[in-house]
């Protein structure tokens, strides 16, 4: 008998509660060896930012968020959460299960996902498909992992500004949803407690910068202070610190920097970088000054389609959110602002 989309929801916060047990208790033998695997595979991923990425999942999945899915109207005529489409997904590999809410969205909409997997990324969401399946076995058939794409109906991929144009050229023609590079920033008001930058601490350091939401441009008030910041990122900075192949990319761009006689100002953990710009590398944060909250908005609505999201506490601009919860987006919180859910229960022909 086909799952309904409440069923099918229901599945989902089954899944988050063994989720939330197993980094309770460890007590998944087959989840456990998939995040030792995965974390020696990829050295960027290490077994505490994997945690995190499940511990982020899991609260995704609980029934408070879950229940966020009563806004979809199941009666729209061009709607259709049950028509079983094959959607092929391809994700990215930047940060451990990177790909988890475009499986879910496809899922949750009614439809079959079809996964082709970053090779940086390929063993730990076949192991949480596997522990779904257990939950609901109806998924079995609406779930595959494959090598190369083909006989699908829509696709959602993920991945570089390089490889977007790959995309467009290769998968244009179908009903898709192509993603590019984007980035984060924080806007501080220079009030902020020691527990407040401890969280931004997570917002900016989680996944070592590697992720579209971790934040990579610091706005500050003009005199802003950075003292206090450097001191609650060196008492922070022990995951970080103890990871050479991190700490070798500040090494490079220090010596870089020092060579060009270029000026920053060194955390022991991050180098900060006066400039207005979103990206950067590995290890560098920038950080601009501002004099009203007018400047910091007007920057955002000119870069909104570079910006993931935004955070800062008491900031009166809207899609703000609090500090520490970059890293930790809720059930309805869509990459580049495209429900993705709507998307895949749309008729192909709408």
């Amino acid at each position: 008998m086909p799952l309904d989309f409440t069923k099918r929801i229901i599945a989902f916060g089954q899944l988050g509660s063994v989720l939330r047990q197993y980094l309770q208790k460890n007590n998944l033998a087959d989840l456990h060896q998939a995040i030792l695997q995965q974390s020696i595979k990829n050295h960027w991923f290490t077994v505490i930012f994997i945690n995190n990425a499940i511990s982020a999942i899991a609260e995704m999945l609980k029934s408070e968020e879950l229940s966020k899915l009563e806004r979809y109207d199941q009666n729209r005529e061009d709607l259709d959460f049950e028509k079983g489409e094959k959607i092929a997904v391809i994700s990215a590999g930047n940060i451990p299960l990177a790909g988890f809410h475009d499986f879910f969205a496809v899922l949750v909409s009614g439809n079959k996902y079809m996964g082709k997997l970053s090779s940086q990324d390929n063993i730990l969401l076949p192991v949480i498909a596997n522990l779904l399946i257990e939950i609901e076995p109806s998924f079995q058939e609406r779930i595959s992992f494959v090598e190369k794409l083909a006989d699908f109906d829509k696709i959602i991929a993920t991945g570089s500004n390089n490889s977007s144009r790959y995309f467009e050229y290769y998968f244009g023609k179908y009903p898709h949803i192509l993603r590019k590079n984007r980035n984060s920033l924080a806007i501080l008001t220079g009030n902020e407690t020691c527990e407040e930058l401890e969280r931004l601490f997570d917002d900016i350091f989680l996944y070592f910068g590697l992720g579209c939401r971790s934040i990579s441009l610091l706005w500050v008030p003009k005199e802003y202070d950075f003292n206090k910041l450097i001191t609650v990122f060196g008492e922070k900075s022990t995951e970080i610190a103890q990871h050479h192949h991190y700490l070798n990319n500040i090494d490079y761009q220090k010596t870089i920097r020092l060579m060009n006689q270029t000026p920053f100002i060194d955390t022991g953990i991050a180098l900060l970088m006066e400039k207005r710009e979103l990206p950067t590398p590995i290890g560098i944060i920038h950080y601009q000054y501002y004099s009203d909250l007018e400047e910091v908005k007007q920057f955002m609505i000119e870069h909104c389609d570079e910006i993931q999201c935004a955070v800062g506490n008491n900031i009166p601009i809207e899609n703000v959110a609090a500090l520490g919860r970059a890293q930790f987006p809720n059930i309805i919180d869509f990459a580049d602002g495209i429900d993705t859910i709507l998307w895949a229960a749309k008729s192909t022909k709408s």
